[in-house]
């Protein structure tokens, strides 16, 4: 019997008879981070980490969950799972489990540059490595975050000057919070989307500093937003909740923006590449700096980073999931239902 095993329900610990963001309901599920695609509703126990909780409860409802903090050690049925900064958003996580010396860690979805925001990534030592690989292809290679929000601050002066309403789509939990943070607001102010808003509200609540947020309503006029920053989740994009806004220009925060063609298709004025997933180099450093044997990749570029690794030399194959990495942040679909 392995330690870790591949069900229909998810990623399954047979010894400790847990799952590990499992897509179907079970008894009991950890949890790596609050996206839609990795902690859903419908267990009847959750385990996450301490920050990561407000906002999985805040969108799942009132469920049984129970906190850890990061490098703390919980036992169950022999097993030690301990939880490890994974970088991705406020509160990810990477699960290390070891049982009778054999160690695995499901990595969930991570990236490794320190964005001053989410907790920074830690590698942790182990004999098998649970990868996404969402930018797994040698084209995905970021620029040092700092570059990027030089972009969308001068893109934001550059609209202000022109008379615009500057609106900036990002996922709303993570994403947004991430630009909201990086963005210089002696250039005016920012506004939110109810989505984003909703989020920053149980982010702020549990003391973690947020620049001031002013959220989108009924009672503003459109020349309040002329010169000012709105930040969005990609679903407003087209709807009609951007027609609020009087000559807007409209910008998108992703990796998919590294790919030719992909502002067009979201009919945005600018792209700014910017993800919360790791890019190709840092794929690479991770996997390594775990000092794992066999390598097991789940969303993402599965195939061609499986061949990959094996020409590296590790034992690599491809798990099926239904996780979906940016694909979910480009729809954000959990949050479409949110107008103001």
């Amino acid at each position: 019997m392995s330690l870790l095993e591949f069900r229909k329900e998810g990623i399954y610990c047979p010894q400790a008879d847990v799952y590990i963001d499992p897509w179907r309901p079970v008894k009991r599920a950890l949890i790596t981070h609050g996206h839609a695609d990795h902690s859903r509703w419908g267990h009847q126990y959750y385990l996450c980490t301490t920050s990561a909780m407000p906002v999985i409860r805040y969108r799942l409802g009132d469920i049984n969950v129970e906190t850890i903090d990061y490098g703390e050690k919980k036992s169950i049925h022999g097993v030690q799972f301990s939880f490890h900064p994974a970088g991705h958003i406020l509160g990810s996580a990477q699960i290390r489990i070891e049982y009778k010396g054999e160690v695995w860690v499901v990595s969930g979805d991570y990236k490794i540059e320190d964005d001053g925001f989410a907790e920074a990534y830690e590698p942790v030592q182990c004999h098998s490595f649970i990868t996404e690989c969402t930018f797994g292809l040698p084209i995905y290679k970021w620029k040092p975050q700092q570059e990027v929000f030089d972009d969308i601050n001068s893109w934001w002066q550059k609209n202000k000057e022109e008379g615009k309403v500057s609106v900036l789509s990002g996922y709303s939990l993570g994403k947004a919070q991430r630009i909201i943070q990086h963005l210089d607001t002696s250039i005016g102010q920012i506004y939110t989307h109810g989505a984003v808003e909703n989020v920053n509200e149980v982010i702020r609540s549990q003391g973690v500093k947020l620049q001031d947020t002013i959220r989108v309503h009924q009672g503003l006029n459109k020349k309040d937003y002329i010169g000012n920053m709105v930040i969005c989740p990609p679903s407003a994009m087209g709807s009609a909740w951007i027609k609020k806004f009087k000559s807007a220009s409209l910008g998108v925060a992703s990796g998919w923006m590294m790919l030719r063609g992909a502002r067009r298709r979201r009919a945005a004025d600018r792209g700014f590449v910017l993800s919360d997933h790791v890019d190709w180099e840092g794929l690479n450093t991770a996997i390594e700096a775990s000092g794992a044997e066999r390598i097991f990749v789940t969303h993402g570029y599965t195939d061609i980073f499986r061949r990959w690794l094996a020409e590296e030399g590790y034992d690599a194959q491809i798990v099926e999931t239904e996780y979906e990495g940016e694909l979910t942040e480009m729809s954000d679909k959990t949050d479409s239902n949110e107008e103001e």
